[in-house]
């Protein structure tokens, strides 16, 4: 490579206009040929004709609703009264249950049911069997630290108690909403005295402040109980099926004296734990996913208490979702939950001294050892396996997913850049297999991946453009999306927000970024398609290793290639195929604790073939020189 093949800029100085630009290039050109006869010749003659961006698909995806009859559209029913599954929604909700259980009497009358095994047909008796033995096993295996949380999340009110998936936002939030309980540990004389608690739930909703944000918690729960499923299914508690089942010691009084009116299915304290979860999650997403967390991890702790089986776990958190999604979409709850997110952030960033654009950081600031939250591939494992307590599917696995009707709005503060036909998309994407022991319900409830969802698409399916306004702060200004992106889809990012892709993407359809910066943070991130800058676009490179480009690389005039320079070439563009190259910048970064050496030339792109040239490049503390070859750029450190 010559150095004269070179296009030069620094840091202290601005690109010359394009017309001198040009008769410079020309000039160097004319003396390379000069000095080397032509033999060496490398083409640094400026491209003024951008090639095509990536083929749109020609349609954008739609996500049908379900056939089956909406939760959302028949929400109140779900009351203690006596009704049939034919027209309770909470009740039918659960309906794979039938698949497994046949309950004494498809009616919520719990008069001539014993409560007791026996009382009642198991139909398939392998799930039956496995969902006893996981509560055996696991009581049996319990930890002193497992059974101390199993017994305050049992005992404290579930608004409170799961506050704690807030991180290093929880004393603020406690603060605000003036909670309190009674029960902070377990009593000496727990085993033989039962505690209640006597505190005030999810706070005081009187509040100035903060009562908006209490008020809508509470109202989350609206038409939020368990009982008439319980009385409906009429399956059991784990302990009564199986003396095996140890249940927490300070929990024994705690267990019902009549067993008729004690079902185990679905679990109520988990249905009350993720409805406050969800609740707290919309009004507070820098931390959707740990408090969906925190709402899973208090039905494992019903498990690990002895006083649940998974499938209760399970039907229980079906059934929050659908509640939820009820309650979320109700006209009458439009204005208190759009003022309950504004409250929480307003008090919130008063008590921590951020803003709309700090607050994620700080929320996810704690270590490990102060946010049990705070490991996030963790947490999305925790929360996968919690979906289906390891049970193996039962049907074909391979059944399309649907997405219930309206659930797109538990989104809709954690995506606010897309819009709801994106969010059915992101939950389709990204839902459950299908086949799974009482997950295959008709509205989709027991496939839904809350958690995979906030991390954004799954798969691409048609053109999906997505426009972020960073002058509106929050995620609208910044987010990542964290899944592994699949599909034959186009992505285009419009506005001026960032953008970060971490997955190991496979993609095909292309990228396209007019507008906004895309940062991919892993070396797979743009999928196997074209990448295409815009004139107002910005791709930050990010990555741990070379970022591959699997088509071609097109760079338009003041479009930027950001690239963050680390050791063996992290950051660096790998383009299989044509790099064209219009014009505008080559931003160089360097990774923390990396230093290039002054005098040295590092190669920041790689092509089948290179064509055109950056107007110029701007290096991080240093004085910069672009160097050509017909198959990559470099970059030289001048000093």
């Amino acid at each position: 490579m010559s150095r004269f093949a070179s296009s030069t800029t620094s840091i202290h100085s601005s690109p010359p206009p394009q017309a001198a630009r040009n008769a410079a290039i020309a000039a160097a050109v004319l003396a390379l040929l000069a000095a080397c006869g032509g033999s060496d010749y490398v083409d640094v003659s400026p491209v003024t004709t951008a090639p095509a961006a990536p083929a749109d698909p020609g349609f954008v995806e739609n996500v049908p609703l379900p056939v089956a009859p909406a939760f959302v559209d028949s929400a109140a029913t779900n009351q203690q009264t006596q009704l049939t599954i034919d027209v309770n929604a909470g009740v039918r909700a659960l309906s794979p249950f039938l698949e497994l259980w046949q309950p004494l009497t498809r009616t919520v009358d719990v008069s001539t049911w014993s409560g007791l095994p026996g009382q009642g047909t198991v139909l398939n008796q392998a799930v039956h069997d496995r969902n006893i033995q996981y509560v055996v096993d696991a009581t049996a295996q319990r930890t002193a630290a497992q059974a101390t949380a199993a017994y305050l999340d049992d005992r404290q009110n579930q608004a409170y108690s799961i506050v704690d998936g807030l991180g290093p936002l929880t004393a603020a939030w406690r603060a605000g909403a003036k909670a309190t309980t009674t029960i902070t540990a377990v009593a000496a004389d727990a085993t033989t005295v039962k505690y209640d608690d006597g505190g005030n739930g999810a706070g005081d909703a009187t509040t100035a402040a903060f009562g908006s944000v209490v008020g809508f918690i509470n109202t989350m729960r609206n038409n939020g109980s368990t009982e008439p499923a319980k009385r409906f299914y009429k399956y059991p508690r784990p302990w009564r099926w199986s003396s095996a089942v140890k249940v927490v010691p300070a929990l024994e009084p705690a267990k019902s004296p009549t067993p008729n009116t004690d079902g185990g299915f679905p679990s109520g304290h988990t249905n009350a734990g993720m409805l406050n979860s969800l609740a707290m999650a919309y009004a507070m997403p820098e931390r959707f996913q740990e408090m969906l967390s925190r709402g899973l991890e208090l039905g494992e702790n019903r498990i690990l208490a002895g006083m649940h089986s998974p499938l209760d776990v399970m039907g229980g958190r079906m059934l929050s979702h659908a509640i939820f999604t009820g309650n979320i979409n109700d006209p009458a709850n439009a204005a208190l939950k759009q003022k309950a997110h504004a409250d929480a952030h307003a008090w919130i960033q008063g008590q921590t001294g951020t803003t709309a654009n700090t607050l994620y950081a700080y929320a996810h600031a704690a270590a490990a050892g102060a946010d049990r939250f705070a490991d996030h591939d963790a947490n999305k494992a925790n929360y996968l396996r919690r979906l289906s307590f390891g049970f193996s599917p039962i049907k074909a696995t391979n059944g399309a997913a649907v997405v219930p009707k309206g659930a797109e709005a538990i989104l809709e503060t954690r995506l606010p850049y897309l819009d709801a036909m994106q969010r059915r998309a992101v939950l389709r994407s990204t839902a459950l297999p299908s086949g799974y022991p009482l997950l295959d319900d008709a509205e989709g409830w027991g496939r839904l991946n809350l958690f995979a969802a906030a991390d954004g698409y799954g798969a691409f399916s048609g053109n999906v453009v997505v426009t972020m306004d960073a002058a509106r702060g929050g995620f609208y200004a910044m987010d990542a999306w964290r899944n592994d992106i699949a599909g034959s889809g186009k992505l285009t990012l419009k506005g001026s927000g960032r953008l970060a892709l971490y997955g190991k993407n496979t993609f095909t359809g292309g990228t396209q970024i007019d507008g906004g910066t895309l940062e991919s943070a892993a070396d797979g991130a743009l999928g196997s398609g074209d990448v295409y800058v815009g004139a107002a676009g910005t791709l930050a490179s990010k990555g741990p290793g070379q970022l591959a480009i699997g088509g071609n690389y097109a760079q338009l005039d003041k479009g930027t290639l950001d690239i963050t320079l680390g050791a063996n070439n992290a950051g660096t563009l790998a383009v299989r195929n044509t790099a064209t190259i219009v014009g505008g910048t080559l931003r160089l970064r360097f990774a923390g604790g990396f230093k290039p050496s002054v005098g040295a030339s590092y190669r920041v792109l790689r092509a089948g073939t290179r064509k055109g040239v950056f107007g110029g490049v701007v290096a991080d503390g240093y004085k910069a020189t672009l160097e050509y070859s017909n198959t990559g750029v470099s970059v030289h450190i001048d000093g």
